[in-house]
């Protein structure tokens, strides 16, 4: 890791998972501080200002939302990646809604998390100039030099990871995107797999974007490929960009949406 050591503050009840944790962090160059409950990672929070936080949903007491809520609460930027052991989509979204960056299921790789950690970083670092303020398409503005996403006028919460997969398939309007690069693009170039992954993170914006999320204008799914932004507004919208492949039944299961 090169310049300043990342801060980072790994919460968990449970002593062997918050030690190996915070182990193999320190390991690849993280300053890390440990607390065992939700108490004690608000005294951590504000005495340490970690730039990362490893948050455990189920805790005794006060629980892993509530900590990423009350940390929001003070216009923190910190990245938060919340580790669930639910598998359903409502867990997911309401971790986003709080405020969480990222998650991750249990039981996961060390290998994972650091590539999760790692990413998170290099967005939280990112600075660069923006050619483009604003982006509008339809009903949509995304504002880049604010990270700000509004809806008909209205604003709509983003998670940064969210902002940057819309901010790239805008960037590229009618242009079939593979489900690889835009993981490599959005998440780093150590991820290409995890379709699944990118699936839950397009179903999540597309329940914020799209009137009826079951039959999306915007975001539109290429069977086999990956995924296309169109204006639903432009002359052109309703025409494919590229023929769509006909299901033999042989193929793989790769389709992604």
């Amino acid at each position: 890791m090169n310049g300043k050591p990342v801060k980072v503050l790994v919460v968990d009840d449970e002593s062997a998972m918050r030690r190996g944790i915070a182990v193999s962090l320190a390991a690849r160059g993280y300053t890390v501080y440990e607390a065992r409950s939700g108490e004690e990672a608000l005294i951590s929070f504000h005495e340490n200002q970690p730039e990362l936080i490893l948050l455990d949903v189920n805790m005794p007491g006060m629980s892993g939302l509530e900590v990423c809520r009350r940390i929001r609460s003070t216009d923190s930027k910190a990245g938060i990646v919340m580790v669930t052991v639910h598998d359903s989509e409502e867990d997911t979204i309401h971790a986003l809604d709080v405020g969480a960056d990222d998650y991750i299921r249990k039981p996961f790789r060390v290998g994972e998390l650091l590539a999760r950690m790692s990413a998170l970083a290099r967005r939280a670092k990112m600075n660069d100039p923006v050619d483009e303020p604003v982006i509008v398409v339809g009903g949509l503005e995304l504002d880049l030099k604010h990270r700000v996403l509004r809806k008909n006028g209205e604003e709509v919460h983003l998670s940064p990871i969210e902002f940057s997969l819309l901010q790239y398939l805008m960037k590229s309007p009618n242009v079939p995107i593979h489900h690889t690069k835009l993981l490599r693009a959005v998440w780093g170039l150590e991820y290409g797999q995890e379709l699944e992954y990118l699936r839950t993170y397009i179903r999540l914006i597309r329940k914020k974007i799209e009137e009826d999320p079951a039959h999306p204008e915007y975001i539109i799914t290429e069977p086999w490929l990956g995924y296309r932004f169109r204006n639903p507004s432009a002359p052109q919208a309703a025409r494919p960009d590229v023929p769509r492949r006909r299901s033999t039944g042989k193929e793989p299961a790769v389709a992604v949406g």
